[in-house]
C-alpha cells in the first residue's frame, strides 16, 4: 500500500483495491463522540420529559405503585425461590432444589392441589368466558334502560361475593335439613336425607366452581357488553342484504371478529380470576385445609407453605410456578383473539 501526505498532513493511502483511505481516529477522540451523542440524546429525552411534564406527573403514582408491589415482589420471588429461606435466618442458596421438590416430590402438590387447580380452571375459566359473553350479548338485545339494570345485576355479584358468601351461600349450602337447598330437594322427595354440600369431599369442589361461575360476571363481562354494543350496525344490515339469516351466523361471522379486543381481554381477565382463586373452599367448609383436601388449589398450597409452615423459599418456587402456568395461558389467549399489532 503506497501513501502520501495530502493537505492539512493528513495521511492518505490507497489499497489494493484503489479505494483511499484516511488514518483511524484516535481512541480519545472516539469516546469524545460517544460522550457528546450520550449527553444529546439525554438532554433530548430531558426536553421530551419537560414538554409532556403534566402527563408524566400524572403517570408516576402509579408507575411508582407498580414498581413497588408488582415488579419488585416478582423478582423478589423468583430470587426466592433458589434459596432455602425460613424467615428467620438469611436465605441460602440452594439452586434447582425447590422446582425439583415441587414437580417430584411433593405428593400434596401432584395429587391434590394441581390436578384440583386444573379441573377448576378448566370449568370456570371457559364456563366464566362464554357465560359471560352469552349474558352480555343477551343484555344487549335489550332496550336501553333494561340494558343498565341487567348489567348492574350480573356486575354486582363480583363486587360484593364476601357478602353474598356468609348471607346466601352459606344459609343455602348448610349441611342440615334448614339449609336451603336441603330443604328444597327434601321437599321435592329428590333427596331421603340432608346432604353435606361443602363439608362433604364429594360435592365441596362442585360447590365451589357453582358459587365461583356465579361470581364471574366481573369486568371482563362488562368489556364483552361494551363490545357488543359498539360493534358497527351497518355490518349486520350489509349481512343480511347479501344473504344472512342466522343469528349464530351473525355472532361468528361479525360480532366476535368485531370485539376481538374485549375478547381478549375477556379471556385475560378468566385467566387470572382462576388461578388466583384460593379462599373460596375455605370460606365454604370452614376448615384449612379443606376436607380430605378436595378443595386444595396451587394458591392453598402457598399459603400453606408461606404462612403456617414458614418455607418461604419453597412457596416463593410455587409462586413462580403458578405465574409461568399464568404467562402459558395467556400467551394462548393472545394467539387466539391478538393480532400481530398487538404483540
Amino acid at each position: 500500500m503506497s501513501s502520501k501526505i495530502g493537505a492539512g498532513g493528513v495521511i492518505v493511502g490507497k489499497s489494493k483495491l484503489g479505494v483511499q483511505e484516511t488514518d483511524s481516529e484516535t481512541p480519545s477522540a472516539g469516546i469524545g463522540k460517544r460522550r457528546a451523542g450520550a449527553k444529546s440524546r439525554v438532554a433530548a429525552l430531558a426536553a421530551e420529559i419537560w414538554k409532556y411534564r403534566l402527563s408524566y406527573a400524572f403517570v408516576t403514582p402509579f408507575l411508582l405503585c407498580f414498581i413497588a408491589f408488582i415488579v419488585v415482589p416478582v423478582i423478589a420471588a423468583v430470587a426466592l425461590s433458589f434459596t432455602y429461606f425460613n424467615a428467620i435466618e438469611r436465605p441460602r442458596f440452594i439452586g434447582w432444589q425447590n422446582f425439583q421438590y415441587l414437580i417430584s416430590q411433593d405428593l400434596l402438590f401432584l395429587k391434590y392441589a394441581l390436578p384440583n387447580t386444573f379441573k377448576f380452571a378448566v370449568i370456570v375459566g371457559p364456563g366464566g368466558y362464554i357465560a359471560a359473553f352469552l349474558l352480555a350479548w343477551l343484555i344487549s338485545q335489550l332496550p336501553g334502560k333494561l340494558q343498565k339494570w341487567f348489567a348492574l345485576a350480573m356486575y354486582t355479584p363480583s363486587l360484593t361475593i364476601g357478602i353474598a358468601m356468609s348471607i346466601v351461600w352459606l344459609p343455602m349450602l348448610t349441611g342440615d335439613r334448614i339449609g336451603y337447598l336441603n330443604s328444597i330437594l327434601l321437599r321435592l322427595g329428590w333427596i331421603e336425607v340432608p346432604q353435606l354440600w361443602v363439608t362433604d369431599p364429594d360435592y365441596l369442589m362442585n360447590a365451589m366452581i357453582g358459587v365461583t361461575l356465579w361470581s364471574s360476571m366481573g369486568v371482563g363481562f362488562l368489556a364483552m357488553l361494551a363490545g357488543i354494543l359498539n360493534v358497527n350496525k351497518d355490518y349486520y344490515e350489509a349481512a343480511r342484504i347479501d344473504g344472512m339469516k342466522s343469528r349464530l351466523q351473525e355472532i361468528w361471522y361479525i360480532t366476535i371478529p368485531s370485539m376481538k379486543p374485549q375478547m381478549l381481554f375477556g379471556a385475560v381477565m378468566a385467566i387470572v380470576t382462576t388461578f388466583k382463586t384460593g379462599a373460596i373452599g375455605v370460606e365454604l367448609s370452614g376448615v384449612n385445609p379443606t376436607p380430605a383436601y378436595s378443595g386444595h388449589l396451587i394458591i392453598n398450597h402457598i399459603d400453606d407453605f408461606g404462612f403456617i409452615r414458614f418455607e418461604m423459599g419453597y412457596a416463593a418456587a410455587i409462586s413462580v410456578f403458578l405465574l409461568i402456568l399464568m404467562y402459558v395461558s395467556n400467551k394462548l389467549s393472545w394467539g387466539l383473539f391478538g393480532s400481530k399489532g398487538d404483540e
